[in-house]
């Protein structure tokens, strides 16, 4: 138990450049001390204790302002920075060396029983303010960016943005190691919009070419108002 909870600390300082010792570590990182109290009601809630367990968790929420089922399966190195507001539910499964910012919700999408929470496999970062949705799979290495809502399963080793959240492969290498980089996303967006204007210059400057054509042969659609005569009284 104590090797784990040192662990715990090793995974913050190597993840959280602002956290410069275990001082630091203990009395600074709310999301630390609702990982360790939810080891506590989680084992309540599998030894039945459903209501001790609930109640502890929800003084937790109200301490860290992190809320986390008692229910849900966490994996080691798992890594909330700052945490406020951050919602994990009953049936999430947490793989290894996870991390989540600040407002991330990993919910239901409704009143269906059974495995209703998502997946989150090992080595997957979760950014600020993003959500996940439904019993599906988040898979290895992938980052979400901020903001995100995933309603659908992602493969390993790729980073989702957008609402709904879209797939974006990073030039199709694969992430082995924890990436924090979450605010260093491409757009799918502004990648759309970028092809769209190439295509218009495209065609500008074709049409640029054909009108030029047209005078040059003395087309008359492309002649010059100046070398018409009006003829009107």
């Amino acid at each position: 138990m104590f090797a784990r909870m040192r662990a715990d600390i090793v995974a913050i300082k190597e993840r959280d450049p602002a956290c410069t010792s275990t001082l630091s570590a203990l009395t600074n990182y709310p999301g630390l001390w609702a990982v360790w109290w939810h080891r506590v009601t989680h084992r309540l809630h599998k030894a039945g204790w459903v209501w001790l367990a609930r109640a502890i968790s929800q003084s937790v929420r109200h301490h860290t302002g992190i809320e986390i089922h008692p229910g849900a399966t966490i994996g080691q190195d798992f890594f909330i920075d700052h945490g406020m507001g951050v919602v994990i539910g009953e049936t999430t499964v947490i793989g290894r060396c996870v991390t989540l910012y600040q407002g991330v919700t990993l919910g239901g999408t409704g009143k269906e029983r059974g495995k209703r929470h998502p997946t989150i496999e090992d080595n997957v970062v979760v950014g600020v303010g993003a959500t996940i949705l439904g019993d599906i799979v988040i898979g290895h290495g992938t980052k979400v960016g901020a903001g995100a809502v995933v309603v659908q399963a992602v493969p390993p080793s790729c980073t989702v943005v957008g609402i709904p959240g879209r797939v974006v492969v990073r030039e199709g290498q694969r992430v082995e190691t924890v990436d924090l980089h979450h605010e260093d996303l491409p757009d799918p967006v502004v990648e759309m919009f970028r092809t769209l204007q190439h295509r218009i210059d495209r065609l500008e400057n074709r049409l640029a070419r054909d009108e030029d054509r047209a005078q040059e042969e003395g087309h008359p659609a492309f002649s010059s108002g100046a070398d018409s005569t009006d003829t009107r009284g």
